[in-house]
């Protein structure tokens, strides 16, 4: 199978993300990446969206995912996201990143970053 890719780089949401008491009162900034690992030939040789992985519909689901939720870690966090892209939205592979900016003192921002299959999710 080709390892295509989609990207969508510097989603910019707010939700309640860490552990510590003042961190669980108001929505923070995070930002995320994520690239969808698929196969893009069909779509490449018909032009027919029928034929390509819906990124448009997975964004969707993931800004509705993190701004409904409450999560202590940002590792919590990009499984969640994992979770909607490939279970929800039907990504055969997702890498996501979660930057938490300004978390830690002199830094521009802190982040992970993890890769899902469905099998990571049965």
């Amino acid at each position: 199978m080709a390892e295509d890719r989609i990207e969508i780089r510097g989603l910019r949401l707010r939700c309640i993300i860490g552990f510590n008491p003042e961190e669980r009162i108001h929505q923070q900034d995070i930002v995320i990446d994520m690239t969808f690992l698929t196969d893009l030939r069909p779509g490449g040789l018909t032009d027919d969206p029928a034929d390509i992985f819906n990124y448009k519909t997975a964004n969707k689901a993931v800004i509705r995912f993190v701004e409904a939720s409450a999560f202590n870690t940002i590792e919590a966090l990009a499984a969640g996201i994992a979770r909607v892209c490939v279970v929800e939205c039907g990504a055969p592979r997702v890498q996501v990143s979660v930057w938490k900016p300004g978390a830690l003192r002199y830094t521009d921002t802190v982040g992970v970053t993890i890769e899902r299959t469905a099998a990571d999710f049965q």
